[in-house]
């Protein structure tokens, strides 16, 4: 009896089966083969092909069963969310021409209408429906709508002081590397938009301490705050964390306040850093690092001047201007709104006799595909494209700079 390791019995078995599959068509389905008695070689890739199978698909009320007996094997196969817009939630309408796109954040509710320039649209078209629906206004024009990410709702929230721009917000955040659990020390709440990004970093085991001098400031902010996180509970299962304490007060008169606290690490937003950092330089740790927000050079200068006059030890590691540059990249068109054509040059009808002779085969290689239908009305790459950066662009918003604390080595070890 020959052995079934060895790859030549595995597969001809294989093949006999294939050829009586083939006489007895028609006469019911084949009974299902004998499983090998012994594992070899062809038996052991079919195997390891059978795990790479997908699951077969669940009812929507079944629960997947962990492979393995471990959670993350069902968790891999966890089904996307889908969650129609609810009244009481934000959403984001969108209309799209060339390179200027207007964008609209506003409150749906169960009833009413959304009303812009672009016409009205009666909330009862809207709850229901998924994102990324497009509805056409009273005007004719078709909006499409989303539901806001964190950047969006930013950028469109209700504004009080100059906000801070979310290129610049990733930036710091990752500057001051915050991780789930840590503790933020925020001076400058201003609109809330740091607030926000802070909150997301430290999820929920963290928290975000935010202080504010202005009162109208401080009033915004937490009212931001608190719509973005009541908007986020009606669209998710698990709620925006409730992680940030808002102080209305002066964060140069704040020693008591945070006497007790340890911060990983320290954003400021404020006209006049320097003059905070020496309250709050003995409650960040070793190694913490404050992220400053400035919107001149020379508020630069003097920040590092006043930390060389307060003898702090910190470190200057980066001075950085995020600049990001958007592009437009559509198809090109006229001003009767029709697509302009491609002027293709003449070409000597000589000279394009001699090159099909000399490139005969792949002319018949192209009359065999001149049988195949086309699925568009006009043919790949010939209509010119417009590849440009837009004409607006966000320029110059802020410096960013990067202090670490470190520990100055002592007396005796400096004179080793």
């Amino acid at each position: 009896m020959l052995s079934a390791g060895r790859r030549g019995p595995v597969w001809l078995p294989l093949r006999r089966l294939r050829g009586r599959r083939r006489t007895v068509a028609g006469a019911g389905p084949p009974p299902p083969p004998p499983p090998p008695r012994a594992r070899g070689v062809g038996t052991a890739r079919l195997a390891s092909l059978e795990r790479l199978r997908p699951p077969a698909p669940r009812e929507p009320g079944d629960r997947a069963e962990p492979e393995g007996g471990g959670p993350r094997a069902a968790a891999a196969w966890s089904p996307s969310r889908e969650e129609p817009f609810r009244a009481g939630e934000l959403v984001l309408a969108e209309l799209g021409k060339r390179e200027t796109q207007f964008k609209k954040l506003f409150k749906v509710n169960d009833a009413g209408l959304l009303n812009s320039s672009w016409g009205t649209v009666p909330f009862s078209e809207v709850v229901g429906k998924l994102p990324g629906q497009v509805l056409r206004s009273s005007s004719g024009k078709r909006l499409v709508l989303k539901r806001p990410a964190l950047e969006d709702y930013v950028l469109l929230m209700r504004r009080g002081p100059a906000i801070t721009y979310p290129k610049d917000m990733t930036m710091m955040l990752l500057m001051m590397n915050i991780h789930p659990g840590d503790t933020v020390l925020e001076a400058g709440s201003g609109a809330g938009g740091m607030s926000l990004f802070l909150s997301k970093a430290v999820g929920s085991q963290g928290r975000v301490i935010s202080f504010e001098i202005r009162k109208d400031h401080h009033e915004l902010a937490k009212k931001n705050y608190k719509h973005w996180r009541d908007s986020w509970k009606r669209s998710h299962i698990e709620e925006w964390p409730d992680n940030v304490d808002f102080i209305h007060k002066d964060i140069s008169g704040a020693t008591k306040d945070i006497e007790s606290l340890t911060f990983d690490a320290v954003a400021l937003d404020m006209l006049n850093p320097q003059v905070a950092l020496p309250v709050l330089y003995p409650n960040l740790k070793q190694g913490g690092v404050c992220a400053v927000y400035l919107a001149n050079i020379t508020q630069v200068i003097e920040l590092l001047d006043g930390i060389r006059v307060c003898d702090l030890a910190l470190s200057c590691e980066k001075i950085s201007e995020v600049i990001v540059r958007d592009w437009l990249v559509c198809l090109a068109k006229q001003r009767n709104e029709i697509l302009a054509q491609k002027v293709e040059p003449k070409i000597n009808t000589d000279l394009q006799l001699h090159s099909q002779k000399k490139i005969g085969i792949e002319g018949e290689m192209l009359q065999e595909d001149d049988h195949e239908e086309s699925h568009s009305d006009v043919p790949y790459g010939s209509l010119p494209y417009i590849a440009r950066p837009i004409h607006w662009q966000a320029g110059h918003t802020a410096f960013l700079v990067k202090l670490r604390k470190f520990k100055p080595l002592s007396t005796s070890d400096d004179s080793k």
